[in-house]
């Protein structure tokens, strides 16, 4: 079967670390077979802003739409901003037209990569924060949402949270917890939020103790946000399934990546009804965009996301093998050490981390 992908290099690092989810997405094409992966190259970040004042091509947005998913390297330059000092984030826009509700941001230990943690037990890490993408308080963050009061003494946010995106996003924590636990997770799904005190944070529990009663074989649980931060640092391996407002998401996720080694490996799922996104957690890195420094891993590891999509798409189950490849032969490259990305203090830039995946996966 074949699939087409809207590629969008974006800026700094994004150019570098894109062409190494290809590549490795390509290895692993060949190896396994059955499927064909051609990659759309299209223009959209600040770089393309700053020439045409555009964020996003006509061409890019058109493919984002038809084709069968986004592949997207890193947005933004400090340079770059919008009239208000924002930053130019052309993918919030595609988050919210596509409607791209469940961030999905896998954190995962991974053998000779820091420890932030003391505990042995931090080398378990492995859970998921599933992160609401389109409401939240990243409501205001779409250019024709900006709302409320705006002046020079006052400025004010909308925090939204509506029922049929907060059930969708309920259920794709549980049927993800399900998926997980089939392969060995805990089954364990947690609602982090804050409705001890917002009215939009109960509401959202709410929604989820309703959505939990069609999911008996799954565990469900509750956690106060402030509450979640500290049992992240005191017992993350309990962790499975967390799911969660917008905000919330956007900070625990990146907390998450500094309790297994950096953003690096940081990969990225934004999944809605009839589309998907797939890019690494961290930024653009424009200081060291084409010097070959920049770790690829949470590219590629987010192109191994965007196969497990297409094949829940397709049924195609040798996209199921190609990015069970891809993970597999990441873990086992720490486990044997033959990957030292320059983040972790190792001497592999990113065309050699992205040199020995490649051999690795075409070794049989």
């Amino acid at each position: 079967m074949e699939f087409n992908i809207a590629t969008i290099k974006g800026d700094g690092i994004g150019v570098d670390v894109t062409d190494a989810a290809m590549a490795v997405i390509g290895a692993a094409q060949r190896r396994v077979g059955g499927f064909s992966i051609l990659f759309h190259e299209v223009d959209a970040g600040a770089a393309y802003y700053r020439e045409t004042g555009r964020d996003i091509s006509p061409e890019a947005e058109r493919a984002a739409r038809e084709l069968d998913a986004i592949l997207l390297g890193a947005i933004g330059l400090p340079t770059v901003r919008h009239e208000d000092g924002t930053e130019i984030t052309p993918h919030l826009r595609l988050r919210e037209e596509f409607q791209l509700y469940a961030g999905v941001r896998p954190v995962k230990a991974y053998a000779n990569t820091p420890q932030r943690l003391a505990d042995p037990r931090a080398r378990s890490i492995d859970f998921i924060v599933l992160r609401e993408c389109t409401e939240g308080l990243f409501y205001s963050a779409a250019t024709h949402k900006r709302k409320g009061i705006a002046n020079d003494d006052e400025v004010q946010d909308i925090l939204r949270i509506t029922r049929p995106t907060t059930e969708k996003l309920h259920d794709f924590a549980f049927h993800l917890a399900r998926k997980r636990k089939e392969r060995g997770g805990k089954g364990r799904v947690t609602c982090v939020d804050k409705s001890n005190v917002f009215r939009s944070m109960a509401f959202f529990r709410k929604i989820f103790d309703e959505r939990a009663v069609a999911f008996p074989d799954i565990r469900a649980d509750h956690n106060y946000i402030d509450a979640q931060a500290l049992d992240l640092v005191r017992k993350p391996w309990e962790f499975d399934v967390m799911v969660m407002e917008n905000m919330f998401g956007d900070i625990l996720s990146d907390l998450g990546g500094g309790l297994v080694g950096g953003m690096g490996i940081a990969s990225c799922a934004e999944i809605g009804d009839a589309h998907g996104l797939f890019q690494p957690a961290h930024g653009s890195a424009p200081d060291i965009m084409g010097e070959d420094k920049a770790n690829p891993l949470a590219a590629i590891l987010s192109g191994a996301l965007m196969l497990d999509y297409l094949a829940d798409r397709s049924g195609n189950e040798t996209l199921v093998a190609a990015a069970e490849l891809i993970n597999d032969t990441v873990a086992a490259a720490f486990e044997a050490n033959r990957i030292r990305p320059m983040e972790y203090g190792g001497e592999m830039g990113t065309k050699a981390v992205t040199r020995e995946l490649i051999a690795m996966i075409e070794t049989p």
